[in-house]
């Protein structure tokens, strides 16, 4: 069968990679055609690319603004590529704005729609639920939570597990040991602090000068900010210069792996912190009128993953226009090792990882959308 996949941002490309291998193994005619990155390509090869997701990532009123003339155009040819390629099947992954227009498209030709890791409407937009329940034939959730959510909605979605839970396992046998991460990335010997302090260079800019503040009250430990590929290293420089934070680049699992706990920003980050069991603080900075508008935006109390899916507060989420210094080292304290909620929290991840699913959650959702199609 013949499998047309778009995915617009870096996790997409990570889990799209994932689940486009797993269907290769179910079905062993599968041909791709597919918006993605360099995971996806590795089953789909670039000659089935049509665009990088580097080119279709747009975040921000300011950036869709200035790119709205781009993102139509793209819009249109990936629908006239569509065409051309006669898939069985769209499979959309998550990237709302853009893919819900090609779901309703392709709705008006009779193509099948199935929406493989569903937009987080139950937090923002909710209006998209409508879209969801009129242009999408199936439905993929990856947090359990959200079965009861789109029932609630009038839509039956379907729940196989958490991808991320894959990646963990199968990077876990690969990562190297403390003493060869140590000294590969130059570090010396003290505990490690994990600083994630975001995927895109607004969240760099917000948030890691107070990652960088906190670090300088803890001397005792070594406070490593993982940088993401593709945001040049100058913009790390600019807030982590003179000061004590070191800078590795791509090994974020690496790093998390040998860390004492971590600080980290919201997103998916916090629940991958989570699953591979290190206590976290949540920090996100914010402009002072979003704590003022908060209530019309967000439609639930907590913005962190684990807190979400817990439907609780388990880690601390520190979302400031300003910082409090004081209040954001008694957090982090609490945490490390010997601090009052370590072990709490260890407890709540260890419940959080049998709620997300065990291994093999790609395999189970390939295997689905295959036999749904035959």
């Amino acid at each position: 069968m013949k499998y047309y996949v778009i995915a617009g941002e870096p996790s997409g490309d990570l889990h799209g990679g994932k689940l486009m291998r797993e269907i290769a193994r179910e079905d062993c005619e599968a041909k791709f055609r597919f918006c993605g990155g360099d995971l996806m390509a590795a089953t789909a090869g670039k000659q089935s690319m049509l665009y990088h997701y580097k080119q279709m990532s747009f975040f921000g009123f300011v950036q869709v603004a200035m790119n709205l003339r781009t993102i139509f155009t793209q819009i249109d040819t990936v629908k006239e590529d569509i065409e051309r390629f006669m898939p069985d099947v769209i499979i959309l992954i998550d990237y709302p704005a853009f893919n819900i227009r090609i779901a309703k498209w392709a709705k008006s030709r009779g193509i099948k729609v199935y929406y493989y890791i569903a937009p987080k409407v139950w937090a923002w937009k909710e209006r998209r639920v409508r879209s969801l329940r009129k242009y999408v034939d199936c439905l993929y959730t990856i947090f359990p939570f959200e079965t009861e959510y789109f029932r609630g909605h009038g839509i039956e979605p379907h729940f196989f597990g958490n991808p991320l839970v894959d990646d963990i396992a199968e990077r876990k046998p690969s990562l190297p040991t403390k003493e060869d991460f140590v000294r590969e990335c130059g570090l010396d010997s003290r505990p490690i602090v994990a600083l994630l302090a975001g995927s895109r260079v607004s969240e760099i800019k917000a948030n890691l000068p107070d990652m960088v503040a906190l670090a300088r009250e803890f001397p005792r430990y070594q406070f490593v900010v993982t940088a993401v590929p593709w945001i040049d290293k100058t913009i790390y420089d600019r807030y982590i210069a003179g000061s004590p934070v070191r800078y590795v680049n791509n090994r974020t699992q690496h790093t998390l792996a040998h860390s004492v706990a971590a600080v980290v920003t919201s997103g998916t980050a916090t629940l991958e912190t989570a699953l591979m069991g290190i206590p976290e603080v949540v920090i996100y900075h914010v402009p002072w009128i979003y704590e003022k508008l908060k209530p019309y935006f967000l439609k639930i109390p907590y913005i962190s993953l684990v807190n979400i899916n817990l439907n609780r507060e388990s880690v601390k989420e520190l979302v400031r226009a300003n910082l409090r210094m004081e209040e954001a080292s008694r957090e982090l304290r609490a945490i490390l090792p010997h601090g009052a909620e370590r072990e709490r929290m260890l407890r709540d991840f260890a419940e959080l990882s049998m709620m997300m699913g065990g291994d093999g959650a790609s395999a189970r959702f390939a295997h689905d959308i295959v036999n749904r199609l035959r």
